[in-house]
């Protein structure tokens, strides 16, 4: 598993470093994870790494098309590893809770803009509401 993060991190021209593969295996075993998660799964491999060591992997693995950052509304910044197939998705009104949601119908970008004003449209951010299986099953039973 290892080699295959390294494999990803060479191949966007990124230097291997623990904290990277450490920050991407936290992403790759916990999607959807705000910063401060990442920051307490990073620790347990590497105790002494600082919070603006975490911070600073995640923006250059970010820029780099490694990992994703989405920030549903009134929501902290999530972090996944899931990168490149234009999927969405849908979060619990309640908990928070976040899945991913494969592409709507049709090609890609999924949605087509009833008007696009020229832009040429490449990828469709969607995000579903609605209340988990958890949290619907905690109202009924109240």
């Amino acid at each position: 598993m290892t080699a295959d993060l390294e494999a990803r991190l060479r191949a966007a021209s990124l230097r291997v470093t623990r904290p990277r593969l450490a920050v991407l295996a936290a992403l790759r075993d916990h999607p959807h994870v705000d910063t401060d998660t990442v920051i307490a799964l990073v620790r347990a491999d590497l105790p002494t790494v600082s919070h603006q060591a975490v911070y600073d992997v995640l923006r250059a693995l970010t820029e780099a098309g490694l990992v994703r950052r989405i920030q549903p509304s009134r929501s902290p910044a999530r972090y996944e590893s899931r990168v490149g197939d234009n999927h969405h998705h849908v979060v619990c009104r309640s908990c928070g809770a976040i899945a991913d949601v494969d592409c709507a119908v049709g090609h890609v970008p999924c949605l087509t803009a009833s008007d696009d004003h020229g832009f040429v449209v490449d990828e469709a951010e969607v995000v579903y509401w609605g209340t988990c299986p958890d949290c619907a099953t905690d109202r009924t039973s109240q």
